[in-house]
C-alpha cells in the first residue's frame, strides 16, 4: 500500500510541483515590474482570497471525501450534494461582496481599488466551484486528467500575466507591434497597473471550468438539509480549522502592514515590508510543494488504510520518511539560496529579506508533520479537535506578531510562523496519543532534525567574499550532511532500495 502511495504522491506531487514552478514564475515577473511597496499589495489581496477559499468551500471536500469513501456510498449523490451547497453558497456570498467592493476597498486603505475587490470576489466564487469537481477526480483516482487540467490553468495564469504586463503594455507604449495598437487600446488601460494580476486569475480560472464537463453533466442539483446534515457535520469543524490555520499562513502579511511601527526600515512604508517578505516567503515554496503534493495523495489514502490493522503503523513509517525528506530540501534550498534568489527574485531590492527563508523553511515542515499527525482526528471522526488545534495555533501566530513585529519586524513574522506550527504538532501529537495511539518513531525523527539544525547553523556561517567559491563550500558541508543522514538511517535507505 505505501507502493501505491508513493506512486500517486509521483503523479499528483510532479503535477503540484510542475503547477508551483509556473506560477512561482509569476514572482521574478511581478518583482522585476512592481516595486516591494506594490507586490505588498499583491500579496496582501491574495492573502484575503486563502481565507476566502476555506470559507467559500467550509470543508466540503474533506467531508465529500469521507463520505463517499465510505462502504458502499453512492458517490454521485455525495457528489450532488455537496456541490450544490457550495455552488449556491458561493453565488451568494460573492453577490453581497461585490455590492460592498467599494466600501471593502476603503476599509483597507484602498480607495481606488475597488475594481480590484470586484475581480477578487468572482474568482472566490470561480475556486470554490471547482473545488469539488477536482475533489471528485481525486476520488475517482483520476490523477491525470487532474494533473493536465492543474497544469494547463497554471500556464494560462503564467501567459496572461505576461500579456497584461508586459506585451499590452509595450505595444501601447509603441515599443513594438505598432500596427496592433487600435486593438490593444479598445480594452487595455495602464492605470490598472498591478490589477491585471487579479484579471489574469479570473480568465484563466473561468477557461479551466469547461474542461470539468463530465462532473458539471452528470450534476443534479439537490438541497435538503436532512441530506446535508451529516456533510456539516463533518466539514463545518474543518473549515474553522481550516480558516484557523489560513490566518496562521497569511496573517504575518497583514499584520505587517498594521503592527510594524512607520518608518522602522529606513523610512521606509509598511508595504515595502509587506513585499519583501512576500517575494523572500516564497523561497520556502520546495517545502510547501512537498507538502502539498504530499497531502493531495495522502488523504484519500489515509482515510482507505483507517480499518486495516496495519495502519498506524504505515502512518509511523510514513511520518518518518517524511521528516527525512523535508530535511533534505531544507538543506538543500538553504545551501543554494543564493543561486534560487537570482532565478525567484531577481530584483536584489528584496534580497534584504532573505534570513527568513530558514525560519520559514522548518516552519513549513513542522505545518507538513502536523498534516501528517493529524490523521488521527479524521479517521476517527474527531475533526473537533483539528479545529480546536488551528485557533490555538491562530492566537499564537496573532500574539507572536503582536510582540514580535514592533521589536524585529518581519523576522517577528518567520519566528512566529515557526513557533505556530511547532506547538500544533506537539498538541496533535499528545491528544492523538489519547484517542488513536500511534508509536512514531521520535527518535529517529529528533536525529534528523537536529542534524538538521546543525548543518544550518554551519551553511549560514560560511561568508566567502566570491559567490561562487562560498556555493561550493556550502554544497560541499551539504554533501557531508547527505552522507551523514545515510549513515543515520541507513536501514531505512536500504530498505527504500531494495524496493526500487
Amino acid at each position: 500500500m505505501i507502493r501505491k502511495l508513493a506512486s500517486e504522491t509521483a503523479i499528483y506531487g510532479g503535477t503540484t510541483i510542475l503547477v508551483r514552478l509556473i506560477s512561482y514564475a509569476l514572482t521574478p515577473i511581478h518583482v522585476s515590474i512592481f516595486a516591494p511597496d506594490s507586490f505588498g499589495i499583491i500579496s496582501e489581496f491574495f492573502s484575503y482570497a486563502v481565507v476566502a477559499n476555506v470559507l467559500y468551500t467550509y470543508g466540503m471536500e474533506t467531508a465529500f471525501f469521507r463520505l463517499a469513501s465510505k462502504k458502499g456510498a453512492d458517490k454521485s449523490y455525495c457528489f450532488n450534494t455537496a456541490f450544490s451547497s457550495v455552488l449556491l453558497t458561493s453565488i451568494l456570498f460573492s453577490s453581497i461582496l461585490y455590492y460592498l467592493s467599494n466600501d471593502i476597498a476603503v476599509a483597507l486603505g484602498y480607495p481606488d481599488a475597488g475594481i480590484f475587490v470586484k475581480w477578487l470576489v468572482i474568482l472566490f466564487a470561480i475556486d470554490a466551484i471547482v473545488a469539488l469537481p477536482f475533489a471528485r477526480l481525486r476520488l475517482l483516482q483520476k490523477p491525470v486528467k487532474f494533473a493536465s487540467i492543474k497544469i494547463l490553468n497554471a500556464i494560462l495564469i503564467l501567459l496572461l500575466n505576461v500579456f497584461f504586463l508586459y506585451f499590452c503594455r509595450d505595444v501601447y507604449e509603441g515599443k513594438y507591434f505598432v500596427g496592433l495598437q487600435p486593438i490593444i487600446n479598445v480594452f487595455y488601460d495602464p492605470e490598472l497597473g498591478l490589477g491585471y494580476t487579479f484579471l489574469a486569475y479570473v480568465i484563466a480560472n473561468m477557461m479551466i471550468i469547461p474542461l470539468q464537463y463530465d462532473a458539471f453533466l452528470q450534476f443534479k442539483f439537490k438541497l435538503n438539509f436532512r441530506d446535508l446534515k451529516p456533510f456539516y457535520k463533518y466539514g463545518l469543524p474543518i473549515m474553522f480549522a481550516g480558516c484557523a490555520f489560513a490566518i496562521n499562513e497569511t496573517s504575518d502579511r497583514i499584520l505587517l502592514k498594521y503592527w510594524l511601527p512607520q518608518g522602522f526600515y529606513d523610512g521606509e512604508p509598511n508595504q515595502w515590508a509587506v513585499g519583501v517578505y512576500s517575494a523572500c516567503y516564497k523561497l520556502s515554496v520546495f517545502i510547501t510543494m512537498s507538502i502539498q503534493a504530499f497531502k493531495y495523495a495522502a488523504e484519500p489514502f489515509f482515510f482507505a488504510q483507517a480499518e486495516d490493522k496495519n495502519a498506524p503503523k504505515t502512518y509511523a513509517s510514513i511520518l518518518d520518511y517524511f521528516i527525512i525528506f523535508c530535511c533534505v530540501v531544507i538543506v538543500l534550498v538553504v545551501a543554494n539560496i543564493h543561486i534560487l534568489s537570482m532565478i525567484m527574485v531577481p530584483n536584489k531590492e528584496y534580497w534584504v529579506g532573505l534570513g527568513i527563508v530558514p525560519i520559514l523553511l522548518f516552519a513549513n515542515l513542522f505545518q507538513g508533520v502536523y498534516y501528517n499527525l493529524a490523521v488521527w482526528y479524521k479517521v476517527t471522526d474527531r475533526t473537533q479537535y483539528g479545529a480546536y488545534m488551528s485557533a490555538i495555533g491562530a492566537v499564537i501566530t496573532i500574539t507572536a506578531n503582536y510582540f514580535l513585529i514592533p521589536v524585529i519586524g518581519y523576522m517577528g513574522s518567520a519566528w512566529a510562523t515557526l513557533l505556530c506550527y511547532f506547538s500544533i504538532c506537539v498538541m496533535s501529537y499528545l491528544w492523538g496519543m489519547k484517542y488513536y495511539p500511534i508509536n512514531y518513531n521520535l527518535s529517529s525523527s529528533l536525529k534528523s532534525l537536529i542534524l538538521t539544525v546543525l548543518v544550518i547553523l554551519g551553511i549560514i556561517q560560511i561568508n566567502e567574499s566570491g559567490i561562487f567559491i562560498e556555493l561550493i563550500y556550502k554544497n560541499l558541508l551539504a554533501i557531508s550532511f547527505l552522507a551523514l543522514l545515510f549513515f543515520v538511517h541507513k536501514s531505512k535507505f536500504s530498505f527504500i532500495l531494495k524496493k526500487i
